[in-house]
């Protein structure tokens, strides 16, 4: 029994008054949008197999191409229990490099589908915007940011990131939490490695000296004292290329730092700095500079890193040559000869949490006064 559609039926129709000369075959060419030479071989095969020339010989027959159902099934497997949270680009190469299995992209998302289950984008209304052109050469502008998120184990930790607007060159460092310690680590390695820079275009946080610190900053205070200007972002979507790069980041590093097994933030730090960032984001994100010519600067040799990248504080020195740091009490321990109780002294507080203080530019040895308790 063979059913056909209203198509085949007109196919069917059309060339069986050809073959009873009925019909010509340039007038059934045009009639079913066909070729001479297709109403030809329509004709022979009529005469050959009869009305089962409109059937296509591969109706019934499985594609030469398709993937056996036990590969469907391990990989719907694999994607229930192993790869949950990852894309389906990301999926077809972990499947590729991890699994040795080779599928491509929409036999992924079929395969997914079945299962109902898709990682899908993120859906927001947002308002029309004019796009930015790049920087035309690195070094001329760089953003910073920081993105809470659980990124390994069970808490929250924050990744600080600071991106040229030019190549899309990254480096960036999980922390605890958005400090302004954490900033100016991150500044300061990404200047050691690539120079210093012109503008930091950052958002109107207080770390970054936005209107709750703009008097007290510590990154506006180092950046005055680099050189390097601020500019503020009036909105999220101003400083887009930062806030791109931790969608991608939040959506290729979390699954890959959970296959690894990876729950500590110094084996997140060491596999994000030389595993992530080089072998993924500079070969796949990263970009040339319209401009060959860079914009970075040498540091000049007067300027210290280690000097100004800190957290710097003053103090004012008491009668007994104390003073007091974080409901701490420290006294000062280098010989002087001369007091210099009531003057101002300044204390730096490195990313690691050591204290260091200075009076009139020269390091001076202090140490914590340890009152005793009551019983």
């Amino acid at each position: 029994m063979i059913i056909l559609d209203s198509k085949a039926q007109l196919t069917a129709d059309v060339i069986f008054k050809v073959a009873q000369s009925k019909m010509q075959i340039v007038n059934a060419a045009k009639l079913l949008n066909k070729s001479r030479r297709t109403i030809e071989r329509y004709l022979q095969r009529y005469r050959e197999v009869g009305i089962q020339f409109v059937v296509h010989r591969n109706t019934g027959r499985s594609p030469a191409n398709k993937k056996p159902d036990s590969l469907k099934r391990r990989v719907q497997s694999l994607i229930k229990t192993k790869y949950y949270d990852v894309n389906l680009q990301h999926l077809a190469e972990l499947l590729d490099l991890n699994e040795g299995i080779q599928v491509k992209r929409e036999t992924l998302r079929a395969w997914a589908h079945d299962i109902h289950h898709v990682k899908r984008a993120k859906r927001r209304h947002s308002k029309v915007r004019k796009r930015r052109e790049r920087m035309e050469s690195s070094g001329l502008l760089l953003q910073m940011d920081g993105s809470p998120h659980r990124w390994f184990g069970d808490t929250t930790s924050c990744l600080i990131a600071i991106i040229d607007d030019a190549t899309s060159e990254i480096h960036a460092e999980f922390f605890e939490s958005e400090t302004t310690l954490g900033c100016l680590k991150v500044m300061r390695d990404y200047i050691e490695q690539k120079g210093l820079f012109k503008v930091l275009y950052v958002d109107r946080a207080g770390i970054f000296g936005g209107p709750k610190r703009c008097n007290f900053s510590q990154m506006q205070r180092a950046c005055d004292e680099l050189g390097i200007e601020i500019i503020f972002a009036n909105s999220p979507q101003g400083k887009g290329r930062i806030e791109r790069a931790f969608d991608t980041l939040q959506d290729r590093l979390v699954p890959e730092l959970r296959l690894r097994n990876i729950s500590d933030m110094q084996s997140a730090n060491h596999y994000l700095q030389t595993v992530f960032i080089p072998e993924y984001w500079q070969r796949t994100i990263a970009v040339k500079a319209k401009n060959p010519a860079v914009e970075f600067a040498p540091v000049p040799s007067h300027l210290n890193l280690a000097d100004i990248c800190v957290q710097k504080e003053y103090r004012k020195i008491r009668n007994d040559h104390t003073f007091s740091y974080n409901n701490k009490l420290y006294v000062v321990e280098s010989p002087l000869k001369h007091s210099i109780a009531k003057q101002s002294l300044e204390i730096r507080k490195q990313s690691d949490g050591h204290l260091t203080a200075y009076f009139a530019g020269r390091r001076i040895a202090i140490s914590e006064v340890l009152e005793p308790t009551k019983q």
